[in-house]
């Protein structure tokens, strides 16, 4: 990988962005493509929301009339992207994150929780989660931990979790 251009916006007024966010969020975009030994030069979007913000997206895009915490809007398919004639970067997408809702979220968080669960592979990772998950709870998988090295790369990844999920 050789550049990743992070731009981040702030489109909301509820909720101070704490400083250090941006970086973090710059860190997390950078550890994640160099984990996926993505090569080029990329760009990605991540947006501030508010709760009414982000409802209408999850409205217009998914169908579902609520706010939600995070949505990704990925700008190529099968690992062909859409190029910034200016730049030259493969432009991967956008992220949006409700602020609001974030905060919710953490206003509910219990020590101890998240539980977290160690699995031999991906696929126990993904059977063990379906086991334990109630009505309502999210359920996060690790991909660095859960799937190192069992695929070429993420789009192989997300097609393989997406059969498991939808054999169900």
């Amino acid at each position: 990988m050789d550049k990743v251009k992070v731009h981040i916006t702030n489109r909301q007024k509820e909720v101070k962005i704490p400083t250090g966010i941006r970086l973090l969020i710059r860190r997390c975009c950078n550890a994640v493509l160099r984990m996926e030994d993505f090569a080029g030069n990329v760009e990605v979007s991540v947006s501030f929301l508010n709760n009414a913000q982000i409802r209408e997206l999850n409205r217009d895009h998914r169908d579902k009339d609520i706010p939600t915490d995070v949505l990704s809007f990925p700008m190529g398919e099968n690992g062909v992207y859409d190029v910034n004639l200016e730049t030259g970067a493969s432009v991967l997408g956008d992220i949006v994150i409700s602020v609001e809702k974030a905060v919710e979220q953490a206003e509910t968080y219990r020590p101890g929780h998240p539980e977290i669960v160690m699995t031999e592979g991906f696929d126990q990772a993904v059977k063990e989660a379906r086991r334990r998950a109630k009505s309502g709870d999210y359920v996060v998988l690790s991909p660095a931990c859960a799937a190192f090295d069992q695929f070429k790369n993420f789009v192989e990844r997300g097609k393989h979790f997406k059969d498991l999920v939808q054999n169900f």
